[in-house]
């Protein structure tokens, strides 16, 4: 069969046959102007394949994740809190959490998921308790907005996969934890504490080398700050990560610390999730060795997370960065 046999009818046209009379004559054309002027206010309308309408924002949580089941499971805890106030402002559609290694989706993962998904942008949330390399480097790194041979090196010896996504990314700049750390410990050593002017706080983060001055004073102020409006009569400081070798002796250490000037320890693990190595492990061996711990020591191995706070500014951020792609998508 010839190819023209084949095409459909409603692809032929047929020319408009016009009456003859007078009459019928103009109503015809009064038709046909009609007709044009609503095909033409039709193409006018904004279509489906808009600037706004072809935009598809999704929010990307961020954080270092752990083999702990634990810790994955109150982040994803925290994603399913905020995800319907996320999902509630203008432009954003979906949510979703990746974690930076030892837990899946990795970021590469989670990017090449939204990229199938067709969205036009990804908002990068990252979710570190301080700044560190992760932050600086390697997240930057990892989406492609940064080009540091050496990170790239580290990352391949790590098994760390690299995906630049075909979506445009928008980095959030770290949280700023010292205001939050301060209300966060208050609620928690509320919940421990008999007499504050009668016990200090034990502070028990992860630490880091490079950053080591960053945590201390981020602690430092933290410490100052939950004293005063708590009325703890004291506080210091211990870490659990590879400052301290992965030891108790530092959260042990610390505990001798305030027994020496006050009653009873309270001792708080500064950690974003849960993680049975540090929160039970490493920590709870350091409470566990204290002499008589029951009686001088209180300790819950919980962690910074469910924070009203942290949901807060993770909402802000999201609305406040999608409100920039919208505004600068309608500019063009």
């Amino acid at each position: 069969m010839h190819e023209s046999c084949r095409r459909p009818a409603y692809n032929r046209i047929t020319p408009m046959r016009l009456p003859t009379h007078p009459v019928r004559y103009l109503l015809s054309l009064l038709l046909v102007a009609l007709t044009a002027c609503t095909e033409s206010e039709r193409r006018a309308e904004p279509s489906g394949d808009s600037p706004a309408n072809r935009q598809k924002i999704a929010v990307l949580l961020i954080n270092h994740g752990s083999r702990s089941s634990g810790w994955k499971r109150n982040l994803l805890e925290l994603e399913r809190r905020v995800a319907p106030r996320i999902r509630a402002i203008d432009g954003i559609d979906t949510l979703s959490t990746a974690f930076m290694e030892h837990a899946e989706p990795s970021i590469s993962t989670a990017l090449k998921a939204l990229d199938r998904n067709g969205y036009s942008d990804i908002v990068v949330i990252p979710l570190f308790l301080s700044t560190g390399a992760h932050v600086f480097d390697d997240i930057p790194t990892i989406i492609g907005k940064k080009e540091n041979p050496a990170t790239l090196e580290q990352m391949r010896l790590e098994g760390i996969e690299r995906y630049i996504p075909a979506a445009r990314t928008h980095l959030a700049a770290p949280l700023d934890f010292s205001g939050l750390l301060a209300s966060n410990v208050l609620r928690r050593a509320g919940t421990l504490s008999d007499d504050p002017s009668r016990e200090g706080l034990v502070l028990v983060g992860y630490g880091s080398e490079p950053f080591q001055e960053t945590w201390e004073r981020t602690f430092e102020q933290t410490g100052r700050k939950a004293c005063a409006e708590g009325g703890f009569a004291g506080f210091t400081t211990a870490w659990c990560g590879h400052v301290a070798h992965y030891s108790p002796d530092s959260t042990s250490a610390a505990i001798g610390r305030i027994l020496k000037q006050h009653d009873r320890a309270i001792v708080i693990p500064l950690l974003v999730s849960f993680s049975e190595r540090f929160q039970i492990d490493i920590i709870g061996r350091g409470v566990a060795s204290v002499v008589e711990t029951g009686k001088h020591v209180r300790y819950r191995p919980d962690a910074i997370l469910p924070d009203p706070d942290l949901e807060a500014w993770i909402i802000s951020t999201a609305g406040t960065l999608a409100d920039g792609i919208r505004k600068k998508q309608l500019r063009k």
